[in-house]
């Protein structure tokens, strides 16, 4: 509408706004276009294929990953943390969301993150049992009391037993996607899944393990998460190491995975615990063999928790056998032998290789039947 034979200053307004805005949005689109061609060009097949300087300006533009639990675990990982059963895994995987979820430091190691929500998965405890660690028992009313305060941040999640699995979907494949859609609607970046075994039946071969930390690790690069996983390990020898070969089921989960440590039980005295670093990417190893955490399970109040003693040498608190201990173990492996159990059987009851059983039965000069 032209106002003597002018058009007016306030359409004029409008008109450029509309311009901006449409140059604006196509401008965003035409980025939108170009970002896919690149993708799709670089995109060969099972790679993506980029020069080393793409690589590295698209690298800048993402934060440095900062300390979840000192120098065992960092942000964007995939970390697993793996005991022998009652060694305290869950206790201190508690303890490390609990610091996450305030924002503040266990005693001893370094937190870089901020104070943030965070998923924990507890696959392991009833609500009850859970309960019970974090409060104290009256024993004459029979109750529990003065329980522990979480900050809000702190989730904690179980399966739902009334739940039916969808027509189409198998349990493991229900659970992961319950578990992206949790990420989705709570916004945490930061989950701890106690135990391995709820997310895959069957990790013993590296093709089953392979497409279980493949999905993990997709959820990481997707949602920009970290996740700890607790896992067993199987019956061991006490007197050798921890290493990768002790993670229950497939040991390639320690070749997927970002980084890995283990809590051992001290054979000089069984209250007290070690933890050994046993992978890590993000950095030097500071915790092996010659230098393990030494501490101990504590409960000062209405929290159970890890506690730092010292520092020292993994063979210290490996067992020792003496010569007598050892002529027994064979003698215990000659008779298992001798009632028709495999090689493979003893060596899985002894926490030792099935070459190891037969090293044992070849020294020993008592005839097998």
């Amino acid at each position: 509408m032209e106002v003597n034979g002018k058009i007016p200053i306030s359409i004029l307004g409008e008109i450029n706004s509309n311009t901006r805005d449409f140059l604006t949005g196509l401008k965003d689109n035409i980025k939108e276009f170009q970002k896919r061609a690149d993708t799709k060009r670089e995109s060969k097949g099972l790679f993506t294929v980029k020069s080393a300087n793409k690589w590295i300006e698209e690298s800048k533009l993402k934060p440095i990953p900062r300390m979840l639990f000192g120098e065992f675990w960092f942000e964007n990982e995939l970390c697993i943390l793996f005991a022998d059963t009652n060694q305290g895994k869950s206790i201190l995987a508690v303890q490390i969301g609990n610091s996450i979820s305030k924002g503040e430091p266990i005693p001893g190691f370094l937190l870089e993150a901020d104070s943030q929500p965070i998923l924990y998965f507890d696959f392991e405890l009833s609500a009850k049992q859970f309960e019970s660690r974090y409060s104290i028992k009256n024993e004459i009313a029979k109750r529990f009391e003065t329980h522990y305060q979480w900050n809000e941040n702190f989730i904690r999640i179980e399966i739902n037993p009334r739940t039916d699995v969808p027509e189409g979907l198998n349990f493991e494949q229900y659970l992961n996607q319950s578990l992206e859609q949790t990420i989705i609607e709570t916004n945490a970046r930061v989950l701890i899944i106690d135990n391995l075994t709820y997310l895959k039946s069957d990790t013993e071969r590296s093709k089953d393990a392979a497409p279980l930390v493949k999905g993990l690790q997709a959820l990481i690069d997707k949602y920009e998460c970290s996740i700890l996983v607790l896992a067993h390990t199987p019956k061991r020898d006490l007197s050798k190491p921890i290493t990768r070969n002790d993670l229950q089921g497939s040991k390639r989960l320690i070749d997927f995975c970002d980084s890995a440590f283990a809590i051992g039980e001290s054979q000089t005295d069984k209250s007290v615990k070690y933890i050994k670093q046993i992978k890590v990417r993000a950095m030097e190893f500071m915790y092996d063999s010659d230098n393990v955490i030494v501490g101990q399970l504590h409960k000062p109040f209405n929290f159970l928790m890890f506690e730092i003693l010292n520092f020292g040498s993994e063979q210290e608190h490996l067992k020792q056998y003496s010569e007598k201990d050892k002529e027994v173990r064979i003698t215990e492996v000659l008779e298992l032998k001798q009632q028709g159990i495999s090689n493979v059987e003893i060596a899985r009851q002894y926490g030792v290789s099935e070459g190891a059983i037969r090293k044992w039965v070849k020294k020993s000069s008592k005839p097998i039947s």
